[in-house]
């Protein structure tokens, strides 16, 4: 099994940048879909953006579009996310995750690490 490790965090004002970094070890993600989640504190996990690791295909939330760019470093077998604009609403922990399609109801192939910590001040 692939293990994942999120990194990248920070704290940052509202208009700046992180970048999140999900490294894959034990395998690689070529025959996989990578994706991002968040979790807010008191909310649930929610979807931010996820590519297609075999043709680099993307798509995004509809509150992170033209905000975050998702994008993969085949050298390194790395998931990169990268924020800019960031807004106090986009505090959470974010987490990676792969699956083997990206139909609905797919289920995770990995377990769920510890996330990296956005916190975003105004």
């Amino acid at each position: 099994q692939v293990q994942l490790v999120e990194s990248g965090g920070g704290s940052v004002q509202t208009g700046g940048s992180l970048r999140l970094s999900c490294a894959a070890s034990g395998g690689t993600f070529s025959r996989y879909v990578v994706y991002w989640f968040r979790q807010a504190p008191g909310k649930g996990r929610e979807f931010v953006a996820r590519i297609t690791w075999s043709d680099a295909s993307t798509y995004y939330a509809d509150f992170v579009k033209g905000r975050f760019t998702i994008s993969r470093d085949i050298d390194k077998n790395t998931v990169l996310l990268e924020m800019n604009s960031l807004r106090p609403e986009d505090t959470a922990v974010y987490y990676c995750n792969y699956y083997w399609s990206t139909t609905v109801g797919a289920v995770p192939q990995g377990s769920w690490g510890q996330g990296t910590q956005v916190t975003v001040s105004s």
